[in-house]
């Protein structure tokens, strides 16, 4: 158990990189923005409704972890925006990156002076900035700050937003959820910049000698000289912040200059296409520069594997993939050398090589259906095959064969579409079928039991149908195991096919053959199992050596395939 804890935990560790800390840093910043903009709803109610959400705003986000933990949010993020900056070379994916990293950067200069002004004087001299105050300032003393601060509140919920679509946008529930996120991408900001005017309105009616004597005191506000002091240290900031953009500029300049000086490598695509690019760029980064279609879901972030490449000749003159790169490549299960990812790699000397996804282009170059190119998802993966083909075929014509084994697979066909699930690959007298497109985890893998019983039923019919013809009854093993997968459209050209991709699918296509062995009709993975609400006791479990696998699997054996759903109807009764 310790060497596993150690093993998820080197995983874990190895799957974490500055896109990673980039993301989690970005929610935590958008999880204060939007508390923030729900407060300025509050203002379509009344000054009182808002003193109260600022009130519950800030326990919260005053709370001392809770504020450590935002303020080095704020600072990671900014940092990792300039070396963004820095880092990116091209800015052709999509326009929504570049548009993505200019209104970031733009954030920090227009909101400092509000956040230095309202929390940095109450830390050094007690003021007590709240909604009054600052609605005073913006709408009376200094109406100009409107526009400042409506301009602030779209430019950072839109570069969130765009954020947060980069992220779920690959995901198995963005579909259905897309709708639902939309609107609250809608009318979050817009009752909260209606509330920002309807208080401020409130603030001008009330507006009196009275009102400002009560509400605008020195020890409110401060003084004249604390606001001038204030004011300095927002220049300070302006000025250091503009230099580190200014610097990262620069350095992307030198960096250009040294490329070049450096010298040109040659890149071979493998059907005859060949570029010429500074060394320091990445194989995907040289696609683009030079209008190489390559296929990159995730825009070259190391969160998808779709812009893999086989290296052909030599690679051991090839850095080593990096911890994010070795992620992502142990993910679908890949451990050959010659295999990389090209947003990762960044070849030293000439290159030969061949790209494993095809880019799907419209007649305007851009990427159609990025979904079907590549998307990691969790799937339950069900391989059946048909015992016994080769005898069956020796005594019979090539006809007659063919004629057994297509009612054979239409059994089965039938079966899985009748669970839920969607035939996919046929391989010879075999099929692949997948679960998991459109259901939940536990979802699936009861569907693929279900199918698994419906095989078998549709068999024992199809043997009484054929049994004047057959010597004797057809038999069929099935493997079940489910997992995380890369599913997409695989093929060349005019034939592509939508399949899965992952150990997985090999896992379920080895436990298909395990059914010879252990004298069974299905072998499922004890993880399906478990998800699925089976007992640990309702099957035989046996720990099994897999193909490719360094550790001894955990499986459950079938003598009789009809039996699964009575067992999953116990397992419901008795949760009930």
């Amino acid at each position: 158990m310790a060497a596993l804890s150690r093993d998820q935990i080197t995983t874990f560790v190895r799957g974490i990189s500055l896109r990673q800390i980039r993301l989690i840093t970005g929610v935590i910043l958008f999880a204060y923005l939007v508390s923030h903009f729900l407060n300025h709803a509050l203002g379509n109610i009344s000054l009182e409704a808002l003193a109260t959400g600022v009130y519950l705003h800030t326990s919260f986000w005053q709370f001392l972890p809770v504020t450590i933990l935002f303020y080095a949010a704020c600072l990671v993020h900014t940092a990792l925006g300039i070396w963004a900056l820095y880092e990116r070379r091209q800015f052709r994916w999509k326009a929504i990156e570049p548009l993505q990293l200019a209104l970031g950067l733009s954030v920090p200069m227009l909101i400092i002076a509000h956040i230095i002004g309202v929390r940095l004087g109450q830390t050094l001299y007690g003021h007590e900035k709240l909604y009054p105050q600052v609605l005073f300032l913006y709408w009376i003393w200094a109406p100009w700050r409107i526009w400042m601060m409506l301009a602030v509140m779209t430019i950072a919920w839109v570069h969130g937003c765009i954020g947060l679509y980069l992220w779920l946008r690959m995901r198995a529930f963005y579909k259905r959820a897309a709708p639902f996120l939309l609107a609250a991408a809608v009318l979050i900001p817009t009752l909260s910049m209606l509330g920002f005017y309807q208080s401020g309105r409130m603030v001008i009616d009330n507006d009196s000698a009275e009102w400002r004597a009560e509400t605008q005191s020195q020890r409110q506000i401060g003084t004249q000289a604390e606001a001038q002091a204030l004011d300095r240290i927002t220049d300070y900031f302006l000025f250091g912040y503009f230099g580190l953009i200014g610097i990262a500029l620069v350095a992307r300049g030198v960096r250009a200059i040294n490329e070049r000086r450096r010298g040109m490598i040659s890149l071979s695509y493998g059907n005859g296409r060949t570029v010429r690019v500074p060394k320091g760029l990445s194989v995907l980064e040289a696609s683009l520069r030079n209008n190489v279609p390559h296929a990159s879901v995730c825009g070259g972030r190391a969160r998808c594997s779709t812009c893999r490449i086989r290296i052909i000749g030599d690679c051991s003159a090839l850095p080593e993939p990096s911890q994010r790169e070795a992620f992502v490549l142990s993910r679908v299960g890949t451990s050959d050398p010659s295999i990389r990812l090209a947003c990762q790699l960044r070849p030293p000397s000439d290159l030969s090589f061949f790209q494993l996804f095809l880019p799907h282009t419209s007649a305007d170059g851009h990427e159609s259906h990025p979904t079907r190119i590549g998307q990691e998802r969790y799937l339950v993966s069900l391989f059946v095959d048909m015992r016994g083909s080769t005898k069956l075929a020796e005594k019979r014509l090539p006809f007659d064969t063919v004629f057994i084994v297509n009612r054979f697979l239409g059994a089965v066909s039938q079966a899985v579409l009748a669970s839920g699930g969607m035939p996919n690959q046929f391989v010879g007298d075999g099929m692949l079928a997948l679960f998991g497109l459109s259901t939940s985890r536990q979802e699936a893998c009861r569907q693929a039991l279900l199918a698994a019983a419906m095989i078998a039923a549709n068999i024992d019919e199809l043997n009484k149908f054929l049994e004047h013809d057959l010597r004797e009854p057809i038999r069929f093993g099935i493997g079940i195991n489910g997992g995380e997968v890369i599913v997409g459209d695989i093929g060349y050209r005019d034939h592509m096919v939508f399949t899965a991709l992952g150990d997985a699918v090999n896992v379920a296509a080895r436990l298909q053959d395990m059914t010879k062995s252990l004298a069974c009709e299905v072998v499922i993975s004890d993880e399906v199992r478990a998800t699925a609400g089976l007992a640990a006791d309702a099957l035989p479990q046996h720990e099994v050596e897999i193909r490719g696998r360094n550790e001894p699997m955990i499986v459950r054996s079938v003598t009789d395939a009809r039996m699964l759903p009575a067992l999953a109807n116990e397992e419901q009764s008795a949760a009930a």
